[in-house]
């Protein structure tokens, strides 16, 4: 007899959803996670806090009503950060006691330590305090995600050089930054600061930003973060970095200093695999830290599973909670649906991106023909309302049978809006569908009306010249 049925190693987004959906199945389950860690990196340290940093930042700024009551307006001139860390603070002890009460309610038992593995089917659970306890389980879900990874070359003070975690712990807001690595976390962070009035420099060793997007997209919000003083290093790689009591100086292989108070790298995630003693269960980690798995999720140990980030790519928690949805299912032995291959990516830019399908760039590559739809915000009358002309909405539709191929959104409300394009396309709905719905007046979802019938008009005149 083993002590559980499923254990699960880690309680973020993946590892949470896999324990309550073993336990709806009427398993015997645990959760292993550290202490003040419940909901993982997710909760404490990376989705939610910077999501809800975010919004605080776009409030507190008043940047979305300047169009509205001028470039002046602000809502508080003096932003510090406990004004941004109180409210971060509010929303992760409410998601941490949301989890707590979820795992109770579904009778699953939270085991609080640091687990790592004593053989294939035992897990040593480390309280933190000196005590060790060894529990057994049939089948094991390793959810344990990833850290930002720190190059051997930066000497890190968690103060003026920090990674990526280190964000929501800063002692007050920076007159100037340096983000190195223009990925989505990168971004993120640099849109927020700048919209804070951080003179923020980012440097990138790739010659574009956000590469997998659009790049119409990725323009129009280069363009925006210009706009708030962001100064862009493409093509740059940061050789070093020396702390001096007043900031730091990024030293680039190409020669160029660059001073800042705060320089935050975002040089992508490590891992945890190799935390975890993956050798003492017949496993290994690769050198990013990621667990090999196959569609199932279960690794070259059948009756051990391994979901979200620890997998790698896409490392989305929205991506994660199904996977772990779907192993908890496979582990237990119950029929489950594959998950859909058509997901919608988010960034949490200011403003906003969000996308699902194909990219222009990608169907050109390869050979496959489409229309493109427009809507700018600023000919809705909800755009004009809520004060934003930059929005606009993309539809990359099939002129042979209609059918959308790819949904891209800028603006408010961004990903939210995107839903709407992921469910037509998932039911293989085409543009006529968008023609020929109606659409509460005013809203931004008006927006996909307007952009199927640019798009058909565009396929339609050519019809005309044709024939």
């Amino acid at each position: 007899m083993y002590d559980f049925d499923v254990l699960v190693l880690g309680s973020g987004p993946s590892g949470q959803k896999a324990a309550i959906a073993a336990a709806k199945l009427d398993r015997r389950v645990a959760i292993v996670e550290r202490r003040n860690m419940i909901g993982g990196v997710c909760i404490n340290t990376g989705t939610i806090p910077s999501k809800t940093l975010r919004e605080a930042v776009v409030y507190l700024t008043g940047l979305s009503q300047r169009e509205v009551y001028g470039r002046d307006y602000r809502v508080k001139d003096d932003i510090t950060v406990a004004d941004l860390s109180a409210r971060t603070s509010h929303v992760i002890g409410r998601e941490v006691e949301v989890i707590r009460s979820q795992l109770q309610r579904n009778r699953v038992r939270l085991l609080v330590g640091t687990g790592r593995f004593f053989d294939e089917h035992t897990v040593s659970v480390d309280d933190d305090g000196g005590r060790e306890t060894k529990v057994t389980a049939e089948k094991i879900i390793v959810a344990v995600g990833t850290k930002p990874a720190r190059p051997d070359t930066v000497d890190f003070d968690d103060r003026t050089i920090i990674d990526s975690d280190g964000i929501i712990n800063l002692e007050h807001v920076p007159n100037s930054m340096i983000v190195v690595g223009a990925g989505v976390i990168g971004i993120e962070y640099a849109s927020m600061f700048a919209a804070l009035g951080t003179k923020v420099t980012v440097v990138e060793r790739r010659d574009r930003m956000l590469e997998f997007c659009d790049l119409e997209i990725i323009e129009s919000l280069k363009y925006h973060l210009r706009d708030l003083a962001v100064t862009f290093r493409f093509g740059e790689t940061v050789a070093s970095v020396e702390r001096h009591p007043r900031g730091a100086i990024a030293m680039l292989e190409s020669g160029k200093r660059i001073g800042a108070d705060t320089v935050v790298f975002s040089a992508g995630r490590q891992g945890l695999g190799s935390e975890i003693n993956l050798e003492s269960a017949g496993l290994a980690a690769d050198p990013r830290g990621r667990i090999e798995v196959n569609e199932n999720y279960q690794t070259s140990v059948d009756h051990i599973y391994a979901v979200g980030d620890i997998i790698g790519f896409p490392a989305l928690a929205s991506t994660s909670m199904e996977q772990g949805r779907l192993a908890a299912h496979h582990a237990c032995g119950e029929p489950a649906r594959d998950m859909q291959k058509l997901q919608p990516i988010g960034i949490y830019t200011i403003p906003e991106i969000s996308f699902v399908g194909r990219t222009e760039d990608e169907l050109t590559e390869a050979r496959i023909p489409f229309e493109v739809g427009i809507a700018r915000y600023r000919e809705l009358a909800r755009g004009q309302i809520i004060g934003d002309s930059y929005g606009m909405l993309k539809l990359l539709v099939s002129p042979d049978d209609g059918k959308l191929l790819g949904v891209h959104v800028f603006g408010t409300g961004a990903t939210e809006l995107v839903h709407i394009g992921q469910t037509v396309m998932g039911c293989n709905g085409t543009v006529d569908y968008l023609v020929d719905a109606v659409f509460n007046y005013p809203t931004l979802a008006e927006s996909y009306k307007v952009a199927a019938l640019d798009a058909m008009n565009k396929t339609r005149h050519i019809h005309r010249i044709a024939t």
